[in-house]
């Protein structure tokens, strides 16, 4: 390659701008505190507890790309690289690059947005917004075992333009299996959907949301693993205070004979911003499972409440601390934990408590965003 090239293909990449209308962005955020667990299983059929530094309590660490580059016309295309990580060892995304958003596609301010990638599935791009703990480690996530904040591979979406307030979003996730249409790669969720529809106004918010979430085997086999899901939920701002709420149903058509298939689950919070800097979080969330039996991946029929209240307290505009408690009390079958856990998890993911034990737990920390 020639000298001139050489240059020319070095300029290009490092001032992208000046050959044609480029954005590029570097954003994240990192996390960084203790946390304190009580009553946690252990093997021998007794309870512990825990003092552990944790990364990420009050929200993922991450580190991302974004960019745009104008297209003419009102079109532009698009991407974004996003990868979760943790503060504490230094480890990034679960073995992927780029373990929550990899995607690129074409946007236009007259007919929306289209992107083709791997990204967040879509109720949980779209749960968090009416959480009102946004989905911390104590949160929505927690009474359905993590069901709502999955990402998916091989996702094809649409984001239409605001209409007087109301957007709707699609999202189509490929199994990309050769030997079924609904089966995904091993490790992988199989083939699923969703639709959202959103309305936004200065006084309250509103979403519904119908999904579909299916395991590697292409089935709906698990209420908090791979599911159908209905959700609505609501924002209303009065002065300084936001409150929010939600109703979830969940079911698994494809749950084993006799064991519980489906769920309703419910929660309603407010925050008050005391002052510019410090804010404070109070909300309740309650998940019911209709009757049935189940075993080590299942739970079985019963119920949880959890109470949870928090505050942060602003030093910076990009910065702040954190401290949140929690209190979750389960009915005599039930062992849900304040961390959203799976049923059968083991080792150091396992947070569990016993069957019918109570949990109460504590975090702090400090968030910097970039």
């Amino acid at each position: 390659m020639k000298a001139s090239t050489q240059l020319a293909a070095l300029l290009a990449f490092a001032c992208p701008a000046a050959f044609a209308q480029n954005s590029v962005t570097l954003y994240g955020r990192v996390d960084g505190g203790v946390q304190y667990l009580n009553h946690i299983a252990t093997p021998s059929g007794g309870s512990t507890s825990s003092w552990t530094a944790e990364g990420g309590d009050w929200g993922t660490s991450m580190l991302g790309f974004k960019g745009s580059e104008d297209l003419g016309g009102g079109m532009s295309s698009v991407f974004d690289l996003e990868t979760a990580f943790q503060v504490m060892n230094g480890t990034t995304g679960g073995g992927r690059l780029f373990s929550r958003r990899a995607y690129a596609g074409l946007a236009d301010k007259r007919f929306g947005q289209i992107q083709a990638g791997r990204n967040l599935f879509i109720d949980s791009d779209g749960v968090w917004e009416f959480d009102p703990f946004v989905q911390q480690a104590f949160a929505s996530a927690s009474l359905v075992r993590g069901r709502n904040w999955q990402q998916t591979s091989n996702n094809v979406e649409y984001h239409s333009p605001v209409f007087y307030g109301f957007d709707v979003q699609g999202q189509y996730a490929f199994g990309n299996q050769a030997d079924g249409f609904n089966r995904g790669a091993p490790g992988e969720f199989g083939r699923s959907d969703g639709i959202m529809l959103t309305y936004h106004s200065d006084l309250f918010d509103v979403r519904g949301i119908y999904d579909e979430l299916r395991d590697v085997n292409g089935r709906m086999t698990n209420v908090f693993t791979s599911s159908r899901e209905y959700f609505v939920g609501a924002n209303v701002r009065v002065s300084s205070v936001k409150i929010q709420g939600a109703y979830t149903h969940l079911s698994a058509p494809d749950t084993p004979a006799g064991q519980a298939d489906s769920a309703d689950y419910y929660w309603l919070g407010a925050t008050w911003d005391a002052t510019h800097q410090f804010a404070v979080t109070a909300a309740a969330f309650y998940v019911h499972l209709n009757e049935g039996a189940g075993d080590a991946s299942h739970d079985p029929g019963g119920h949880a409440t959890m109470l949870v209240l928090g505050s942060t307290y602003h030093l910076s505009q990009r910065t702040f601390l954190y401290g949140t408690v929690a209190y979750l009390r389960n009915s005599s079958q039930s062992n849900f934990s304040l961390l959203a856990n799976a049923r059968d998890a083991t080792g150091s993911a396992n947070t569990n408590p016993l069957p019918g034990e109570s949990q109460t737990g504590a975090y702090v920390g400090v968030m910097h965003v970039f």
